[in-house]
């Protein structure tokens, strides 16, 4: 038996691959409009347009974001062996974006009185990661 078997008989942690170039293009200060349009495939990017977007009062927009990135993520999931369900730790630092866009997405369907939406993103963060529902949460 190997020290990194899951013992418990679930799904192995689904790490993405890293994209460093979005994650330090933002960081450099690089508008996030910028940074989704050059890379659209990046759930961090739509995340942060998500976030900037309900910080400014602009809820639809970012639901329409947040469920971009939401999107976006699922497919990087899928294309790196994610199976529907099982862990996408916060503690990878390329997972973060994914995670990101799905509390987005769980905040803004609240806003608009999307309970059921609501309910299942959140319930989809805790049990993607639940130390990214702690910190985002």
């Amino acid at each position: 038996m190997s020290i990194h078997e899951n013992l418990l008989g679930g799904p192995a942690p689904t790490h993405l691959p890293d994209d460093p170039e979005p994650r330090e293009l933002l960081a450099g200060g690089t508008a996030p409009a910028d940074v989704a349009a050059k890379y659209p495939t990046s759930s961090l990017a739509w995340a942060q347009l998500a976030d900037e977007a309900f910080e400014g009062g602009r809820v639809v927009e970012s639901y329409a974001y947040a469920r971009t990135g939401y999107h976006r993520g699922l497919d990087a999931l899928r294309r790196a062996g994610w199976k529907g369900h099982g862990p996408v730790p916060f503690e990878h630092e390329p997972n973060r974006g994914f995670l990101r866009a799905l509390h987005a997405l769980a905040r803004a369907a609240q806003a608009i009185g999307e309970q059921e939406e609501y309910e299942r993103c959140s319930a989809f963060l805790r049990d993607s990661s639940q130390t990214a529902a702690d910190i985002l949460g």
